[in-house]
């Protein structure tokens, strides 16, 4: 993973944290916004830990360019990001939330919930509460997009299971409302992934409240 922090000591205390641990390995450390979109380019980091204020380039603005269009794209395998803030709901976090990231953690944090939420955003789902997710992204969406193309092509089952992700439901949560398995609630949500072209979970719950779906 890659640490970005315009702290040298706060970067080095995660580092000791997390390299203490048999599955997670800090490959880079970035101080500002503009070395972590290099080393995001260079390293291809799994996670990138990422503060919300820096100079030259903060988080939310380094965060839009790690997940544009032409980066993405270059890219093997995803990368996820998780913003590191000093306070609770911070309006920063949900625009880079709505850039890509996958959550945001309080810079105070325990190390064993820094560690699970590492391990979390790696496979593909949010660090924070859906309660707090949903209160961050209502003021980001003021107004309503259209829906693009891709949404008519999902089946009936899967516009009601990207109901329930948006409202922050898990799989077994949805296969018990649905009467239907965890395996097959895990079908549909990679059919609606490929079919919005959509990253992970986190993209769904932005994209019902972009759109106005989300109840």
């Amino acid at each position: 993973m890659l640490i970005v922090d315009d702290q040298k000591l706060f970067r080095a205390g995660l580092s000791v944290i997390l390299d203490a641990q048999p599955d997670l390995e800090v490959v880079g450390e970035a101080a500002n916004g503009r070395e972590a979109v290099t080393l995001v380019d260079e390293l291809h980091p799994d996670v990138v830990l990422m503060d919300i204020r820096m100079p030259e380039l903060d988080g939310v603005e380094a965060t839009r360019e790690i997940f544009s269009t032409a980066r993405v794209s270059r890219r093997e395998k995803p990368v996820r990001v998780v913003v590191l803030t000093t306070f609770n709901l911070d309006d920063r976090a949900a625009t880079a939330i709505r850039y890509g990231a996958s959550g945001f953690l309080l810079k105070d944090s325990t190390p064993a919930l820094l560690r699970d939420a590492i391990r979390t955003v790696h496979a593909g789902n949010a660090v924070l509460a859906p309660t707090d997710l949903t209160t961050l992204l209502e003021g980001e969406f003021r107004s309503r997009r259209a829906l693009p193309s891709g949404y008519s092509v999902l089946t009936e089952k899967e516009r009601e299971i990207l109901a329930a992700v948006a409202r922050g439901l898990s799989n077994i949560e949805i296969g018990q409302q649905l009467f239907v398995s965890e395996s097959t609630v895990k079908t549909h949500v990679g059919s609606i992934l490929r079919k919005l072209d959509l990253r992970d979970r986190v993209q769904i719950v932005v994209f019902a409240h972009e759109h106005g779906l989300a109840s």
